[in-house]
């Protein structure tokens, strides 16, 4: 009877839905939009939006200044527009007079209030409090100072030029929430969350489910001049097992999947990474660039002779067939990294030249070393874990084949990670997924300032050149001229060959034939406010 009670406070339409008849339940079907989080979700808080999970979640809650499209270009949201000063440092915002806090008795007599550029002052300070510790207060470290200047107008300084600062600013750490709530006394702003989203908060039973209504005063309309968001709920399961919650897609129980996971990808998808026949009158598979670059990487430092010559380094880029992994191995979900470290679906991205498959020359880089150095058959010990040990092994029999032997030393994930960031293994398996659409995101793992574990810089790859292009980007605010520095950059990695790129990773999403307007997009955002259910 408890449970019953708790169920009811969802609303009139999802108790329509759980207790009418089943021809009603399918009328109303169309109106709620259901997937399940295998993650689970800790909090709603997006001051601790850290993973993909809690940030799925808050995108339907919050807003805040900027917002990317599905193209990753910085698109108006709670600020309709905003002015960089030449120097690049200072930023000021102009607010929308029309965007409301989700309702609560707490705001008092109207049960909400516009935000204003205080309510921007208050959540960034958020981020920079101790006592809060956000894992998001580094999206401002750039930032020398942000306040109010009034009502409608928010102005940020930086304390040098950032070009990607408006791309930190889209996510979720930055939302806007309100100071009166979270500051209530007892008030438990992590499972009872108010913002501004196209959603707002109505049921979560942690570990079971968590659902969410149409925010009624949203302030985002279509093209059409049509208010969004068109759904009335979004319901979210917390099966554990990614199986169990790939079954109840096909059975449909749920209208959504993200992402191939090893127990079901062959089910679902051929070789050539299409469709299984038996499901394409029931299923839509949406794919696209997903910005996360699978790549092996060297320790510049270390003292292996072997991987200290870049002859070596680039034999193994040569002497593997990347297209060939990709399709046999991950059926097809994935574009061969064969240009460079930026992937593909940033928009700095142009196809650099990189390392093809090339067996002949690969063969004759290694003939050379070994005459000159008398290594009769270089030996490497390759790092990885477990989940990427099938790539490890075709990458084992395939360098055989050019005179190169590899042996696979597998690690648990954390073990693996300890050691790469303290330098104790020389050549080992890694990604790198950007928190921001800018492909400073991955320079910034190869500038020298970066070395770990005081940052990304895992190989320790030390170049003058490299050094003084990665600041000169900095300064520059014009994004095409910035994109040649890049690529530039990019270059310099290809031919230096501290890392062998595998794969840029692609997004693949899974829906119901009667969902329409999800969309695809490189960071792999779910936004709901435009979805549709027949």
């Amino acid at each position: 009877m408890k449970s019953l009670i708790r169920y009811i406070s969802f609303g009139y339409l999802l108790l329509m839905i759980s207790s009418c008849g089943k021809n009603q339940s399918k009328e109303l079907d169309h109106l709620v939009f259901r997937y399940n989080e295998s993650a689970n979700i800790a909090t709603l808080d997006p001051a601790f939006s850290k993973s993909q999970n809690i940030i799925w979640a808050c995108n339907q809650l919050f807003n805040g200044l900027v917002q990317l499209d599905d193209s990753l270009h910085i698109q108006p949201d709670i600020a309709k527009r905003w002015i960089i000063s030449e120097d690049g440092k200072t930023y000021q915002f102009v607010l929308r007079k029309d965007v409301y806090f989700h309702k609560h008795h707490l705001f008092g007599k109207d049960s909400t209030r516009t935000v204003k550029a205080t309510d921007f002052e208050y959540s960034l300070n958020r981020l920079k409090d101790e006592k809060i510790a956000s894992p998001g207060g580094w999206i401002l470290q750039n930032v020398e100072n942000f306040q109010a200047i009034n009502d409608s107008i928010f102005e940020i300084k930086l304390t040098k030029s950032f070009p990607a600062f408006l791309g930190l600013l889209s996510m979720k750490y930055a939302s806007v929430v309100p100071k009166e709530i979270i500051e209530s006394p007892n008030y438990d702003f992590r499972t009872q969350p108010i913002g501004t989203g196209p959603f707002l908060f109505k049921f979560w039973e942690e570990n079971v489910k968590l659902v969410l209504r149409k925010n009624p005063i949203y302030f985002e309309k279509d093209e059409n001049g049509k208010q969004l968001p068109y759904l009335e709920a979004v319901s979210i399961t917390f099966l554990p097992d990614k199986q169990s919650g790939f079954l109840e897609f096909i059975q449909g129980k749920i209208d959504f999947v993200s992402g191939l996971d090893p127990s079901y990808k062959d089910e679902i998808l051929t070789q050539k990474g299409e469709l299984q026949p038996k499901y394409k009158q029931d299923v839509n598979l949406i794919s696209g660039a997903y910005l996360n670059t699978e790549y092996l990487g060297f320790r510049m430092d270390c003292t292996d002779q072997t991987i200290l010559d870049k002859r070596i380094r680039q034999a193994l880029n040569y002497g593997f067939d990347r297209a060939k992994m990709i399709t046999y191995l991950r059926n097809n979900m994935g574009i061969p990294a064969t240009s460079g470290i930026i992937p593909s679906g940033m928009p700095s991205f142009n196809h650099q030249k990189g390392y093809d498959f090339e067996p002949e020359k690969a063969k004759s880089l290694v003939t050379e070393f070994v005459k000159e150095t008398g290594i009769k058959k270089p030996k490497i010990v390759l790092s990885t874990n477990a989940t990427y040990i099938d790539i490890g092994e075709f990458l084992q029999r395939e360098w055989q084949k050019i005179g190169l032997d590899v042996e696979i030393d597998v690690n648990p994930p954390s073990t693996l990670r300890q050691a790469i960031a303290t330098g104790k293994v020389t050549f080992f398996r890694a990604s790198w997924i950007a928190d921001y659409p800018d492909a400073e995101n991955y320079l910034s793992l190869f500038y020298s300032k970066n070395f770990a574990p005081n940052g990304p810089n895992y190989t320790h790859f030390s170049n003058a050149e490299f050094d003084a292009l990665y600041e000169k980007a900095f300064l520059e605010t014009d994004d095409a001229k910035r994109f040649e520095l890049y690529q530039q950059m990019d270059q310099i990695i290809i031919e230096e060959a501290p890392i062998i790129p595998l794969f840029y990773d692609k997004v693949a999403r899974f829906t119901r034939k009667n969902v329409e307007g999800l969309g695809i997009n490189p960071l792999n955002l779910l936004s709901l406010k435009k979805v549709k259910k027949k």
